[in-house]
């Protein structure tokens, strides 16, 4: 997806799988003490990913868990867990990438934020991720009703920071949010490790500018 250019302005960044690790397993791996059969089950039957997907579209998390508690009564303690230790799914912050973002910051490149996120979880990772600081704004799907894939919330994001779309490079871990930005004119990669991120923003003529000290 990349096209070899020296005029990106600007970068966007997904947090979850490329600057955040967050999974729920690293916390149902503790409730389900270690029984990975059991634990992938809940997650695949009781609170799984399309579950999970209408809380980051703005689905209140009361709703959501009063919903899943209906289907699957015998799991209460299991569903409340989900938004009650949310906190406990997010593992830390991706720190290899994190100093490649420190570095677009210190180059002076304007960094924006597209995440599918719940309005009502994305506080407890502004309160623990300094780095959100370095973007100029993070759009957060759970606080607009859209979410990646959706052409929508990418035209959103170009209308609300006035991006030339052939000018901003977006970066996300899974392949149709990619496919989704390119669609609307974005350049785009996937991303897979820090390492090849360095690489794919040389391609893209950005400087790196490193911590000095």
């Amino acid at each position: 997806m990349r096209e070899q250019t020296g005029s990106i302005d600007t970068v966007v960044f997904d947090l979850g799988g490329v600057l955040v690790d967050w999974n729920p397993r690293h916390l149902y791996r503790k409730l389900f003490d270690g029984d990975e059969v059991a634990m992938e089950a809940f997650l695949t039957e009781v609170c799984n990913s399309a579950w999970n997907e209408q809380q980051d579209r703005g689905r209140p998390w009361a709703e959501a868990i009063a919903e899943a508690v209906a289907r699957h009564p015998d799991q209460e303690a299991n569903i409340r867990a989900y938004f009650e230790r949310w906190d406990e799914m997010l593992a830390g912050a991706l720190e290899e990438t994190v100093l490649v973002l420190d570095e677009l910051h210190r180059a002076g490149v304007r960094l924006l934020a597209l995440t599918n996120w719940s309005a009502e979880t994305f506080p407890v990772a502004l309160e623990r991720f300094e780095f959100l600081d370095r973007f100029e704004g993070v759009l957060v799907s759970g606080q607009e009703g859209l979410m990646k894939p959706e052409p929508e919330i990418f035209q959103l994001l170009i209308d609300r920071y006035g991006l030339v779309p052939s000018r901003t490079l977006f970066i996300d871990d899974v392949r149709k949010n990619v496919d989704a930005a390119v669609a609307q004119g974005l350049q785009a990669v996937q991303f897979s490790s820090a390492e090849q991120l360095r690489r794919d923003l040389e391609g893209f003529g950005l400087a790196l500018v490193p911590d000095q000290q």
